[in-house]
């Protein structure tokens, strides 16, 4: 049985290099156009060569999000030209592995201009059935990101019906639209969630407003209102049996608008579940109480299982507003480690103190926890690190490696 691939999101070039540091196969990435998350930081050109460039080295593989549902401005220039071709031309040159397309307009241009350019059809393209994965096979796709609202059994029989490669999600946020079209943010806010400018309304506050007899009657279930679109995070760290029987080929982590820390935590406890299946389903099985007490360590609004196990009910909602946070505060990233003084210079993001006991989240290796007992300002002891970036070294008492992470219960 192939392994699946591990594909981690990379909202900028540092989380690109945490995913590859902890475990993904591969990543994906987004340009400043055509990408659905204009709000995340995002590649320049330049930057896209450079994070190409960078994975390759390690030998995995980069593909760039072109996935919005494009309108005429995005192709046409002065002169009739598709400002389109240019762009995907680029992607084709520097070597992306892939592009991500789900508007059948830049997947003609692509087929035209960068015929080398493996394409991957978005999840935006809301492919539900076998027909329709075999229409993008028989089109040049070589890949299809089957829509959310699927159960294990429709993945399956889709696998069963066409040689496709499939990928799923697998972990992050869901939102209440039909795999991501929504038209609640572009009429509520004027920002059009089809082309990477959601302002989340789905988490948003509100009171259900009842007419009878010409009456409005505020309905509302408590006195912050009712949280009725608000679903919890997706997680399917314990059924990764269930997926990869199923015949998935990738497990996809959504989140290019989230943290270092969350993008390494996350993909770390992937790698880890699927490498542990493949080696021994077993094993894996003891280790999935591990896996999801290591994933509630991560910012979440609780966890559910999406359609996978048919549609999501009640549990699967957060309708309080209460939305769980991390139970473990981010403090610090190594930059480099010294053996022979046994101290890693580091740059802090929250304030610790001597005589806190922190947990080391190792990018290759098994986490540890210790006191802290000596932090030095160069050459000066210090007893707290209180200031955002602050870069100092830490005694650790074992070996550690650069993009390593620090953190401790939150209070």
């Amino acid at each position: 049985m192939k392994k699946v691939e591990l594909l981690a999101p990379a909202g900028d070039l540092t989380r690109l290099k945490f995913a590859l540091a902890y475990g993904a196969d591969a990543v994906y990435i987004g340009g400043k156009t055509l990408s659905m998350r204009a709000k995340a930081k995002n590649f320049s050109r330049e930057e896209m060569a450079e994070a190409v460039r960078f994975t390759h080295e390690r030998g995995k593989k980069l593909y760039v999000a072109a996935n919005v549902c494009a309108h005429n401005a995005d192709f046409a220039e002065p002169g009739h030209s598709f400002a389109i071709d240019e762009y995907l031309l680029f992607l084709q040159n520097i070597g992306v592995d892939a592009v991500l397309i789900s508007d059948v307009g830049v997947f003609s241009r692509a087929k035209i201009v960068a015929p080398e350019l493996d394409i991957h059809v978005s999840t935006q393209a809301n492919v539900t059935n076998f027909a329709a994965a075999e229409f993008w096979r028989d089109m040049g796709a070589k890949r299809v990101v089957l829509a959310r609202e699927l159960s294990l059994r429709e993945i399956a029989e889709i696998r069963e019906r066409t040689d496709i490669e499939i990928e799923v999600f697998a972990h992050g946020a869901m939102c209440m639209a039909y795999s991501g079209r929504c038209l609640i943010s572009n009429f509520l806010t004027e920002r059009d969630a089809s082309r990477g400018e959601c302002s989340q309304p789905c988490r948003y506050e509100y009171d259900l407003i009842e007419r009878r007899s010409g009456i409005k009657f505020p309905v509302s279930q408590n006195e912050r209102g009712t949280f009725i679109f608000n679903s919890k995070d997706l997680c399917m760290a314990e059924h990764l049996a269930d997926l990869i029987s199923a015949g998935v080929n990738c497990l996809k982590i959504e989140g290019r608008m989230k943290t270092e820390y969350y993008v390494g935590a996350v993909t770390k406890v992937y790698r880890e579940a699927i490498d542990d299946f493949f080696a021994s389903p077993e094993i894996y099985a003891e280790k999935i109480p591990h896996y999801r007490a290591e994933l509630e360590k991560v910012g979440n609004r609780g966890y559910t299982s999406g359609f996978f196990f048919g549609p999501p009910g009640a549990s699967d909602h957060d309708y309080t507003g209460k939305l769980q946070h991390t139970s473990q505060n981010f403090l610090a990233v190594v930059e480099s480690y010294d053996e022979k003084t046994g101290l890693a210079r580091i740059e802090q993001r929250n304030k610790f103190s001597v005589g806190d006991k922190i947990e080391i989240v190792r990018s290759n290796g098994e986490n540890f926890s210790q006191i802290v007992t000596h932090m030095y300002d160069a050459d000066t002891q210090i007893s707290s690190a209180p200031h955002p970036m602050q870069k100092i070294h830490l005694r650790v008492e074992r070996s550690v490696a650069e993009l390593d992470m620090i953190r401790r219960p939150a209070f």
